[in-house]
């Protein structure tokens, strides 16, 4: 996520009106950041639920998360080959048409999961999965970049948190609907494997929906030698980027751990004994938390005066989100979840909105939450696992800020360099499942995320410094 300085530069180059308020290219923007958070979620539920059908080990099912999270490694890759040798792809062809191509591929991606549940094949699930992200991996490379100049540049760290956050309603709802279609769709005559068809199939139709109202609108676009077109491959030579490509990869690696393995966790008899079913609701409250917590980012990175004002918005996002609480789930719910609500507001007041110290509070409070979720158990040490969401929530969005201020004209290199580092989420996921086999213990696989949210805390600390 650019940095003010680096989204005033980005604006200036685009041609675009900096004092005009895009509101409804910024709409239709929003939903991609939601589909794709509705679609990654999704994996989670595939896991236990093909585990189920192809009778996996661990590590075997966590390739779901391999295949997906790799192919954002492997076409960012490509695309910075790309960009060095050739320029900005994006620049050539239009934020527009960028938009539209990810949106297909993606449907494309979703499809597939018909005939690989028609010939119960894992590796086809795996194809699929891989071709699926790597059209959301093109909607990343052209979305992120997008929100940044779709109005004044003050507000680009606020309208990316904030459509993040509608990337983590996406999150918070897919286990609920998913977990209903795939979980309550294996009744008599319906094998495990063709559980899926219908919810991918119905993905993909209204990707190939979504595709066709970006080709029907008109979206402004960057100027004609493209505001993100990109020099030879100097972005690498900053230590701060470098060292937060290493800070993306442990922070995307640890959230998808956590998540692939929070159904599992609530399942075990010495923690709460839950149906998968069950489980996905507190997956769903996992990634809820990183929709309020995201919003809050955004109040906190807003350009308002006073500081009264973001500590006003904040409360009514709260109390807001309390009432909610009361009104769908029941009263032990709603204590656990309005505590870690009330301590995530503690410890965002006692970052005072900086950005490098906000990110090593959060992640030592992850740590803590980890450490709990290892050590204790029952009800204490579920809820603990899933607050983390809410801690999680400014994470991917600080680091990127940090890791590319002051990149200049290699902005866009640099962040296709950070999008490859998502690849932790490919590689992490597998590891924990090595550790949790060897162990026999999905508490003690937690380790694995802890030492990456240690490295987290470093980067906020001192390697977020510009040299």
């Amino acid at each position: 996520m650019p940095s003010i300085t680096t989204a005033q530069n980005i604006n200036a180059a685009s041609g675009l009106d900096t004092h005009k308020n895009y509101y409804g290219p910024l709409f239709l923007v929003t939903l991609l950041f939601f589909m794709w958070g509705f679609i990654t979620c999704m994996n989670d539920i595939l896991i236990p639920h093909l585990k189920s059908v192809f009778t996996l080990q661990n590590w075997q099912a966590m390739l779901i998360q391999t295949a997906f999270f790799g192919a954002y490694f492997i076409i960012s890759l490509l695309y910075y080959v790309v960009s060095v040798s050739k320029g900005d792809p994006i620049g050539r062809i239009g934020y527009k048409n960028g938009i539209i191509t990810g949106l297909l591929v993606t449907a494309l991606g979703c499809t597939l999961f018909y005939p690989a549940a028609i010939f119960v094949n894992y590796a086809f699930f795996l194809f699929a999965l891989f071709v699926l992200a790597a059209g959301i991996t093109i909607l990343q490379i052209a979305a992120n970049p997008y929100v940044t100049i779709l109005g004044k540049p003050g507000g680009a760290s606020s309208r990316l948190n904030m459509t993040q956050a509608f990337n983590s309603l996406g999150t918070t709802i897919a286990p609920l609907i998913g977990g209903y279609l795939v979980f309550g769709n294996t009744g008599a005559g319906t094998t495990g494997a063709d559980a899926v068809k219908i919810p991918y199939i119905g993905l993909a139709l209204v990707l190939i929906l979504m595709a066709f109202i970006f080709r029907l609108f008109k979206l402004p676009e960057v100027g004609a030698h493209g505001a993100l077109k990109v020099e030879k491959g100097e972005a690498a030579r900053h230590k701060h980027l470098v060292l937060g490509m290493v800070a993306i990869f442990a922070y995307v690696g640890g959230e998808v751990t956590i998540g692939s393995n929070l159904i599992g966790f609530a399942a075990q008899p010495d923690i709460a004994g839950l149906k998968e079913g069950e489980a996905s609701h507190f997956l769903a409250l996992f990634w809820g938390g990183a929709m309020v917590g995201r919003f809050f980012g955004a109040v906190a990175l807003a350009d308002l005066k006073h500081t009264g004002m973001r500590l006003v918005v904040i409360a009514g996002i709260a109390i807001i989100t309390f009432i909610t609480l009361f009104s769908v789930y029941e009263t032990e719910i709603v204590k656990y979840a309005s505590g870690f609500i009330l301590l995530n507001v503690a410890v965002l007041l006692l970052g005072k909105f900086i950005p490098n110290r906000t990110l090593w509070l959060f992640s030592v409070s992850v740590m803590v939450c980890l450490a709990m979720g290892i050590v204790l158990e029952g009800t204490i040490a579920l809820w603990a696992v899933v607050s983390i969401g809410l801690f999680n929530s400014i994470m991917f969005p600080t680091i990127f800020s940090l890791a590319i201020k002051g990149l200049g004209k290699q902005t866009a290199q640099g962040s296709s360099l950070l999008v490859m580092a998502i690849v932790g989420g490919a590689l992490l996921p597998p590891a924990q499942g090595v550790v949790t086999d060897l162990t026999g213990s999905v508490q003690l696989s937690f380790v694995v995320p802890l030492v990456c949210y240690a490295y987290i805390a470093y980067y906020g600390i001192r390697g977020y410094k510009r040299c």
